[in-house]
């Protein structure tokens, strides 16, 4: 029998692909972005701009940034360290999709991806990519590079898919009434979108066997509600443990938290919950706050329900404040065992 022994979560916003001292580049961007408010109601920057408290200006120093980076570093080589570690036959990787592959023509709420390869193809950063949120014909170089690193960097490169799991995986969703939605390819020329490109380029040394698991977080009207987002989880933990094969089984959670307004006060409640595994909280969590960035929570709250079983081993929060209105990203990262 198959078991799920390894869980992560990771941030994968750009900042991580950027030094400190590049990380006040952002107030460029997120002065033309739409926001949010913390209670979810629409922002824009010169909103946020004239209700961000006066702290925030500590959080922007110089020396603040080298120190959120440097601890944000090390945590993704814990997560890497971990998952090598962990001896993994293969990783379930929940991430969302930025309209990379997926359009409104067609959006699927959750797809399992079961192809025998997934591409991570190079010179992505031309699109509406990498968690921007800004056509990549009006975004600035240092943005390009940035997202650049999602993505291979000369040649096409194709990963490995455990495309049994995930066949075994689609059948048992759908047995659980779960209307997944399938895919064997991606459309011709295109790769892999950055929530899982991050995984295979930042968390991986060697290419362990994925499968991806993708979460329309964004995009209404078919975004899964956190209910149906633990539900799922815990509907992917029962699949696994139902795979006849002995297999070792890692779970990984890419994106979030809080962004692209940083929600301290939602991102500790999220952490709290995952670590008391407080369910109730996490399927309860208000749909309101869960828009925009904040949506990504979503693949950490599908992770959460597939770890339930595991505890969490520790937790790396990093504020990641960048700009006077309070913009930026919570950046976190986490363990289970």
């Amino acid at each position: 029998m198959a078991s799920i022994v390894f869980g992560a979560g990771t941030s994968h916003t750009p900042m991580l692909n950027m030094t400190a001292e590049e990380w006040p580049l952002f107030e460029e961007v997120d002065r033309h972005r739409a926001h949010l408010h913390t209670d979810g109601r629409a922002a824009t920057y010169e909103d946020l701009l004239a209700a961000a408290p006066q702290s925030v200006l500590t959080e922007i120093t110089r020396d603040k940034h080298t120190t959120r980076h440097g601890e944000a570093m090390a945590a993704v080589d814990r997560l890497r360290d971990g998952l090598v570690g962990a001896d993994l036959d293969a990783v379930i990787v929940v991430g969302d999709d930025h309209k990379e592959i997926y359009h409104d023509d067609n959006m699927p709420s959750v797809l399992v991806y079961r192809g025998e390869t997934i591409a991570n193809v190079p010179n992505r950063t031309g699109r509406t990519t990498a968690g921007s949120h800004v056509d990549g014909s009006r975004r600035p170089n240092w943005m390009q590079r940035a997202a650049a690193r999602y993505y291979e960097e000369s040649e096409t490169r194709h990963y490995p898919v455990h495309a049994g799991l995930a066949n075994h995986l689609i059948t048992a969703l759908v047995d659980a009434e779960f209307d997944v939605s399938s895919a064997n390819a991606l459309p011709a020329g295109e790769g892999e979108g950055h929530a899982f490109g991050f995984v295979h380029r930042r968390l991986m040394k060697d290419a362990v066997p994925v499968i991806p698991v993708v979460l329309n977080t964004y995009y209404p009207p078919n975004q899964p509600s956190p209910r149906r987002c633990y539900r799922l989880g815990q509907a992917i933990r029962d699949a696994i443990e139902r795979y006849p094969e002995e297999l070792r089984i890692g779970v990984v959670a890419s994106g979030g938290l809080s962004h692209f307004t940083v929600d301290e006060e939602l991102d500790r409640e999220v952490i709290r919950a995952l670590r008391e595994k407080d369910a109730s909280a996490l399927q309860d969590l208000p749909r309101r706050r869960l828009n925009s960035g904040n949506s990504e929570i979503r693949n950490w709250i599908c992770a959460g329900g597939a770890l339930e079983h595991l505890d969490v081993r520790w937790v790396t929060y990093c504020p990641g404040y960048r700009t006077p209105a309070g913009t930026g990203t919570g950046l976190c990262f986490a363990h289970w065992a």
